[in-house]
């Protein structure tokens, strides 16, 4: 059994096992997350274990990253369960802070990309992104990592988080992580608790789309087939309510009318399955003959 990883609350305790770290020369890795951890969240944990000296998991709902009308009040917060996965996956320290202790009550300096933002989520959840950028650069400039692991399950936010790594020249690299399936194809998340029974069982409709897409990439099927394709899968299940469907190029995330050779894609998708907002996606080359 691994040792219980050390719950930091604030700050000042979070710099405190940085600064004994770095003085011992230790590499750190990140993994952020906004805890309810599931799977996925602990292979993000166990290839940071891997990567560096001392792990460091966050666990902090960030309240700038969720709109008016979402679901902050009712996200799962499960610290308990949380810190029993970040032991098992043998992480060192969990950083834990209330929104009180990482905002000041008249904030006013944000971190916004303004590129990648603009499409998929970002043109649905507006502030969401400058929300998520702040976020997690304060987390960057206080655990002051040499490794930070994010899951390719969030797309848009792995690709714009290096983005803004390039961009304000963080000394960190980005290591992007699989998406963690269930055995039944449903992408792990950890708002897949609030599904009941049959909306769960409808919802496997995305990967089953997703693969379809695969294929249809691989036959040469064009963007707006493969779209057409993704919706008509999708419409099989009565439950499922789509809020978009994107196929796009991965450095841009603009869509993707005429598919160039050897081109690396994007399939995205978002879908509500009752009040439930899910996302999944497929990362692909377009084939090169």
């Amino acid at each position: 059994m691994n040792k219980a990883p050390l719950l930091l609350k604030n700050k000042a305790a979070l710099r405190k096992f940085i600064k004994s770290a770095k003085k011992d020369g230790k590499t750190i890795a990140l993994v952020p997350t906004m805890g309810a951890l599931h799977a996925g969240h602990a292979s993000l944990i166990k290839k940071a274990r891997q990567l560096a000296d001392a792990v460091v998991v966050s666990v902090f709902v960030n309240p700038t990253q969720f709109g008016p009308n979402e679901d902050f009040a009712k996200y799962p917060r499960t610290l308990k369960e949380d810190l029993l996965v970040c032991q098992e996956m043998g992480a060192d320290a969990v950083f834990a802070p209330q929104p009180k202790e990482m905002y000041f009550d008249d904030r006013s300096a944000w971190v916004n990309e303004e590129a990648l933002s603009r499409f998929l989520c970002g043109a649905r959840r507006i502030g969401h992104f400058k929300g998520v950028c702040t976020v997690v650069s304060k987390l960057f400039n206080l655990v002051q990592p040499d490794f930070a692991c994010f899951g390719k399950k969030d797309a848009q936010q792995l690709l714009i988080l290096e983005r803004m790594v390039r961009d304000l020249d963080f000394p960190i690299k980005i290591v992007e992580c699989p998406l963690i399936r269930e055995k039944s194809g449903l992408a792990l998340s950890s708002r897949n608790k609030y599904l009941s029974p049959e909306e769960k069982k409808e919802a496997l409709v995305l990967s089953r789309s997703l693969k379809a897409a695969k294929d249809a990439v691989a036959k040469g099927k064009s963007a707006a087939e493969t779209k057409k394709l993704i919706a008509k899968i999708i419409a099989t299940s009565p439950l499922a309510k789509i809020d978009y469907i994107s196929v796009c190029d991965r450095e841009t995330l603009e869509e993707v009318k005429t598919f160039k050779k050897g081109q690396k894609i994007l399939v995205a998708l978002a879908v509500y399955f009752g009040t439930t907002r899910l996302i999944d996606n497929v990362w692909l080359t377009t084939p090169k003959k």
